[in-house]
């Protein structure tokens, strides 16, 4: 009589069900690629509206304070070219105003400029409005009239102009050559401004700020050409 017959057996191999051949692990999917943050994608419509209503609201707001609560003091803390202690004014600078007159002037193509710096990439228009404020009021501060405050958002309003300027220049795309041309079609006029004029004008801030814009825009968006390959002599 036979005895009892043994168990099947179940190898956890799995060689042993393959005849010693082990199968290769399903493909791994790749994952999502993550768009970079300074790269321009679809437009960023309520990013950009929130910036550019917060920039405007902040400048509001410090005016009506400077007016009202501190007598004008706070224009203390713009641009006084070559005095060691007015140095980091460079970030205040841009967002002071000697009046509301001063403001209102400024508030509007500041709000149109901003919008369009903004609504392609919101990390790159906070990346440029940086660059011009560091590199527009350094310069001034560098080389600006001595004796004298400067101030005002409209080192910005020249800033974003150029920016716009030299992004459709450098990438060279429909949209960047459209969005430029249609910069320059509102705002072209102003680019007298650059030159000296009216005493009472800081029209350094307007340069610098232009050139500002101008590096920022060549920073993010220009594309450097392939290297020539170098040959033996």
């Amino acid at each position: 009589m036979n005895g009892p017959s043994p168990a099947p057996h179940f190898s956890p191999d799995p060689a042993a069900d393959t005849g010693g051949m082990t199968r290769p692990p399903p493909p791994r999917p790749f994952p999502p690629q993550t768009p970079s943050p300074l790269a321009p994608g679809r437009p960023h419509l309520k990013g950009a509206a929130g910036l550019t209503a917060g920039l405007i609201a902040l400048l509001w707001g410090q005016e009506v304070a400077d007016q009202f609560l501190f007598g004008t003091r706070l224009d203390g803390y713009g641009i006084v070219p070559r005095q060691a202690g007015s140095f980091w004014h460079v970030f205040t600078a841009p967002f002071l105003h000697d009046g509301f007159a001063h403001l209102i002037a400024n508030t509007v193509p500041l709000a149109v400029l901003a919008f369009m710096t903004a609504v392609r990439s919101v990390s790159r228009f906070l990346v440029a409005t940086f660059l011009i404020v560091l590199i527009g009021g350094g310069l001034v501060w560098l080389f600006g009239r001595g004796g004298s405050v400067h101030l005002g958002a409209s080192e910005l309003v020249f800033g974003y102009l150029a920016y716009l300027l030299g992004v459709g220049w450098w990438e060279r795309t429909p949209v960047a050559v459209v969005v430029a041309v249609i910069a320059f079609a509102l705002y072209g006029g102003v680019l007298w401004g650059v030159l000296p004029g009216n005493p009472a004008v800081s029209w350094e801030a307007h340069l610098f700020g232009f050139v500002g814009g101008l590096i920022a825009a060549a920073v993010l968006h220009r594309t450097p050409k392939p290297g020539r390959a170098r040959r033996g002599g």
